[in-house]
């Protein structure tokens, strides 16, 4: 994925924060967010968003004229043909008092047309909401409009890991760690630099660890994630380090060997869109790194 969200999470609200390894988090105002989008409910909605300070949304880089036309578009989702909605959090980062979201919002677009179906959609959103007297309040929303779903071939997750990327100041630590125990089993260290935001890395993972790859990787393979943080500027140093250009997007790779010497690094964003890469490249290139394997 390119720095295209990196934008969209800059909202001047939030900073750093920790990400707690582990499953999938969860965030209880989301759920309830989702409901009322579903049920076209728009006092219900409007009842989630903060009076003060007033809630703000843009949609792309321009701020909504007012908050009531932001208001009207999701309660009228279901109405202007909208017959599923599924929104999947892939980053929740808390902090005292605030927790923002990064959301791909995915939803099938009824035809028109008698003859039914429908087409896959999708748009991605960051909403920041604030814990106030009255309970949890969304401050500020930004969003894309839908766009039709280019669709994948890689396994995609259902539900997406929110913890998947580690605080980008363990990165170190995790790489060291990684070594250590690649040099124990005789295999290899995949450094995968990314981000929670990042949807593709999300679907990166769900490949490496679905039934098709995960008895390969986990045989020749210690895998470690490098978190360049929510504006894309953690851990440059280190990416360039290893010779990775995080400048051409995320996911982006590189594979050391048990010494913790670099065998290939990737420079051309060859992973950062998995629209554009299937099964096949991403196994061509876990063979070809493999332990015993002839580079």
């Amino acid at each position: 994925m390119k720095p295209i969200l990196r934008i969209a999470v800059s909202l001047g609200v939030l900073c750093a924060a920790s990400h707690a390894a582990g499953k999938a988090a969860s965030f209880a105002p989301l759920e309830t967010w989702k409901t009322a989008v579903a049920a076209g409910d728009k006092a219900a909605l409007a009842r989630l968003y903060s009076v003060n300070p007033p809630a703000t949304a843009q949609v792309g880089g321009t701020p909504a004229a007012n908050l009531d036309d932001e208001l009207r578009f999701w309660a009228g989702l279901k109405s202007s043909g909208m017959a599923e909605f599924h929104p999947k959090a892939l980053s929740i980062v808390a902090l005292p008092g605030q927790t923002k979201l990064v959301l791909r919002i995915e939803g099938v677009k009824a035809s028109p047309t008698p003859t039914g179906g429908g087409q896959n959609v999708v748009a991605s959103m960051v909403q920041v909401w604030a814990e106030q007297a009255d309970g949890w309040r969304i401050v500020a929303t930004r969003r894309s409009e839908f766009s039709p779903d280019p669709g994948r071939r890689l396994p995609q997750p259902a539900t997406p890991n929110t913890s998947l990327y580690a605080d980008p100041a363990e990165a170190q630590a995790e790489l060291r760690a990684a070594t250590a125990v690649a040099a124990k089993q005789h295999k290899r260290v995949l450094v995968v630099f990314g981000a929670n935001w990042c949807y593709d890395c999300h679907v990166l993972d769900a490949t490496l660890r679905s039934k098709g790859f995960a008895p390969m990787v986990n045989a020749n393979y210690v895998v470690v994630h490098i978190n360049i943080g929510d504006e894309g500027k953690d851990n440059n140093d280190l990416a360039a380090r290893l010779g990775v250009a995080l400048d051409r997007g995320v996911p982006s790779l590189a594979v050391l060997d048990s010494g913790g010497k670099v065998l290939v690094a990737q420079r051309s964003g060859e992973f950062e869109s998995t629209v554009k890469i299937g099964p096949e490249d991403v196994r061509a290139f876990l063979e070809k790194w493999k332990p015993g394997a002839a580079n």
